[in-house]
């Protein structure tokens, strides 16, 4: 039997974003935020790790390159997972002390505001605590390598709670409903830019908690009376009022990078004309879709899995590709023809849409057993 520990975790796309930090350390958030998990068929990060004796050094790859392992993070996740099962005594003192080997890869950009770094963190740390044989919460250990990391630790709708205490201890991730709940909640990821952005997220946070004056007013009356609201959205089933909180509250999100000092900004110009059609499609059948965007130029649209054909037509159609064949990737999906009066919207330049990902809210984090592991025996990557 393999000592080798592999575990696919997913992305999540949050609907009520989490902006600003109150501890930067422990990666403690301002506010509550919820998120949709998207389906690890689809998106995921896969990571193996193992433990050995013989291992002179703790090492880590990422996407085929061997990063450093003192990056911060990862170490606190590792300590963290360490410290836990020393608590629990989980493993023997022995096996605590042998060097760790990790091998991580993602099947997606990485740094593009696709939540990788959550991916990838929540992956981390499950596999680590599967190794170690911990079996309380990791969330809150997942949110000391990136702080959406904490809601990829489950599946369906979950809500990572600010918490109130100064060690932590309380910003731990629940989850609201699981995968099975809303089934038809489907996801596309529209890929305007893959390149690594201007403004990274932990320094847009920065910049935004100590200048925006918008951002203290968002964390005291807006996102508290919002969580709520949409979490009675996702357990009624009601989509109309999932969607317009959602969009709200990534136009606020964006508001609060622009009120920051010096300002700055996530959305393209593609990224508008993206919103532009979507409110111009619910002004036509009702609110249908749902746009969201994280701290990049990539729309997520949430919408009912009979809502999808249309949409991917209408998108088609507005936002022609040079690779049509190639542009919808993930689910399968028929299309529909469209009526007159989407037709009658004019199409932008060609290729403004790299490609678009069809996918669904699902599970958390799970472990592979088919053996199809990132390191070989000897425990190095198999590349």
């Amino acid at each position: 039997m393999s000592d080798i520990i592999t575990v696919v975790a997913p992305v999540n796309i949050a609907v009520i974003k989490y902006w600003g930090k109150r501890d930067e350390d422990l990666i403690l958030p301002l506010n509550d935020s919820v998120s949709g998990t998207l389906d690890t068929n689809i998106m995921c990060a896969k990571t193996s790790v193992c433990a050995r004796p013989e291992f002179e050094e703790d090492e880590i790859w990422l996407n085929g390159k061997k990063e450093s392992f003192s990056s911060p993070r990862i170490r606190n996740c590792l300590k963290e997972i360490k410290a836990r099962a020393s608590a629990e005594k989980c493993v023997s003192d022995d096996f605590l002390k042998w060097k760790v080997h990790v091998c991580s890869e993602n099947n997606f950009p990485t740094a593009a505001g696709l939540a990788s770094s959550a991916a990838g963190y929540a992956c981390l740390v499950t596999a680590l605590a599967k190794l170690y044989k911990v079996k309380s919460n990791v969330s809150s250990i997942a949110r000391l390598g990136s702080g959406s990391a904490c809601r990829s630790v489950y599946g369906g709708f979950v809500r990572w709670h600010a918490g109130k205490s100064a060690d932590g201890s309380d910003s731990v991730a629940t989850q609201i409903v699981d995968s099975t709940h809303w089934p038809e909640m489907r996801a596309l990821i529209l890929v305007v830019g893959d390149t690594k952005k201007k403004t990274s997220s932990t320094i847009g946070m920065k910049i935004s908690t100590q200048t925006s004056e918008l951002l203290k007013h968002r964390v005291k009356y807006c996102v508290p009376q919002r969580t709520e609201d949409i979490i009675e959205a996702i357990k009624n089933k009601d989509f109309p009022k999932f969607a317009e909180i959602t969009m709200r509250d990534s136009n606020q999100f964006h508001a609060v990078c622009l009120d920051s000092y010096p300002p700055f900004v996530y959305m393209t110009e593609v990224s508008h004309l993206i919103i532009e059609l979507i409110h111009k499609y619910n002004d036509l059948y009702g609110t249908k879709v749902a746009y969201t965007f994280d701290a990049g130029p990539n729309a997520c649209l949430y919408l009912l899995e009979n809502e999808v054909p249309k949409i991917i037509s209408l998108i088609k159609h507005v936002f022609p590709s040079s690779n049509p064949d190639s542009f919808i990737t993930g689910l399968q999906c028929n299309e529909e023809i469209l009526n007159s009066q989407l037709t009658s919207i004019k199409p932008h330049a060609k290729d403004l849409i790299k490609y678009v990902i069809h996918t669904k809210v699902g599970e958390g984090p799970t472990e592979v057993l088919d053996g199809s592991h990132l390191l070989n025996d000897k425990g190095f990557p198999k590349m």
